[in-house]
């Protein structure tokens, strides 16, 4: 039993047949007594409605995912190296094929038998935001096999055509070291509470996104009778989008804080050196005006 190939089955059904198709499937491998290949394939997870939809346009529009595919990589290259020009080309084009590829995914749904609902086409926009901003998800959408509707990206995935990163600002001549040193201790101090801040941010984040995982499956098993789950998967999507801006927030303080910190300790030791040197030269003095 080739394991890839199996998979690569189980991901072109709709969700709703997945799970009973992979228990056959490891059922199989069971009665061969293959229990690496029956563990592999029991580790195969189904697939969220947003994700399964997405990966259908994978599969059935390879032109169309070779050029998004492309587009992705054209903006993580323009965000890197701060290319205003071609990344407010890119990202022109990112907001054109985002909507029409969601909504093309949607259509293939519901070809296959399985319309959205415009929380689960929201959810495949998000999708297609990740693709295009994080390399790991790019690859599993590509083979078709994403699982679950990755987080929200919150860096340039979201910019507006309009919107370029500004350029660094210059740094400031260092203040004297005396000033560096007392500025240093403020500075670790900012770093350690930044720090707490990102770890209560991260475990908001994955407290959000267990409780959103569980909702979406609430959601799916009600088969779209649960208006109520509905407003719970929104309230949650909203909560957890809050979280993960301050999470990268929180980053962002730490970070800085980190190389402020690494210079002031520099600016500290630089600053012991030099007291140690002056008592040295005083005790030379003293030793010398002794009668």
């Amino acid at each position: 039993m080739d394991v890839e190939e199996i998979a690569d089955e189980l991901y072109g059904l709709k969700p709703g047949e997945f799970t009973a198709a992979r228990d056959a499937y490891v059922a199989q491998a069971r009665q061969a007594k293959d229990a690496a290949v029956a563990k592999a394939i029991a580790a195969l997870r189904r697939p969220a409605l947003a994700a399964w939809a997405a990966n259908q346009l994978a599969r059935q529009q390879p032109d169309e995912t070779a050029r998004f595919l492309e587009l992705g990589e054209t903006l993580r290259e323009a965000h890197r190296t701060l290319d205003g020009e071609r990344l407010r080309a890119a990202a022109r084009q990112q907001h054109q094929l985002v909507g029409a590829l969601a909504r093309t995914a949607a259509v293939l749904a519901a070809e296959a038998g399985q319309p959205v609902s415009d929380t689960v086409l929201h959810e495949i926009e998000q999708t297609l935001h990740a693709v295009l901003a994080r390399t790991d998800v790019a690859e599993q959408w590509s083979k078709g096999r994403l699982v679950k509707v990755p987080e929200a990206a919150v860096d340039f995935a979201a910019i507006a055509p309009d919107e370029v990163p500004a350029r660094p600002v210059p740094a400031k001549p260092f203040a004297p070291k005396q000033e560096r040193a007392g500025a240093g201790e403020r500075r670790l101090r900012d770093l350690q509470r930044a720090r707490v801040v990102a770890e209560e941010a991260e475990a908001e984040v994955g407290r959000f996104e267990r409780e959103l995982d569980e909702a979406r499956d609430a959601l799916e098993a009600a088969a779209g009778g649960a208006e109520e789950e509905v407003g719970r998967v929104r309230r949650l999507e909203h909560e957890l989008q809050e979280a993960r801006t301050a999470k990268s927030a929180a980053e962002a303080i730490t970070a800085e804080a980190g190389t402020a910190v690494k210079a002031a300790e520099r600016a500290v030791r630089e600053a012991r050196r030099a007291a140690e040197q002056a008592t040295r030269a005083v005790q030379r003095l003293e030793h010398q005006a002794e009668p």
